[in-house]
């Protein structure tokens, strides 16, 4: 069984930068895709940011310019100019295409508040 390991949430004020990590229990490369999610309390869980295999990055508008993904032995997620309304449980989510297998994380909190 596949386990990913978030890391790196935590509180920060509204202008502020937080980089979340994710750790498998097998190699990153491994995997068709990886992936970023997030769920803010009330709403639905929304893709973030995901990166395939090649290197190919993919952002949800709203946090175009302000989240890079990356991956090398884990996978990344750097989140600059943080924003209130970016407030979620953050899930790492890895996709092994051809066998139609999907993982998850159990989620690191992101708080962004004064």
């Amino acid at each position: 069984q596949v386990q990913l390991v978030e890391s790196g949430g935590g509180l920060v004020q509204p202008g502020g930068s937080l980089r979340l990590s994710c750790a498998a229990s097998q190699r990153i490369f491994s995997f068709s895709v990886m992936a970023w999610y997030r769920q803010a309390p009330g709403k639905e869980r929304e893709l973030v940011a995901r990166i395939d295999r090649i290197g190919i990055t993919d952002y949800l508008d709203s946090v175009k310019g302000r989240f890079t993904i990356s991956r090398d032995a884990f996978v990344y997620l750097q989140m600059n100019s943080l924003k209130p309304e970016d407030t979620a449980t953050y899930y790492c989510n890895a996709r092994i295409l051809n066998v139609g297998m999907e993982y998850w994380g159990q989620g690191t909190q992101v708080t962004v508040s004064s």
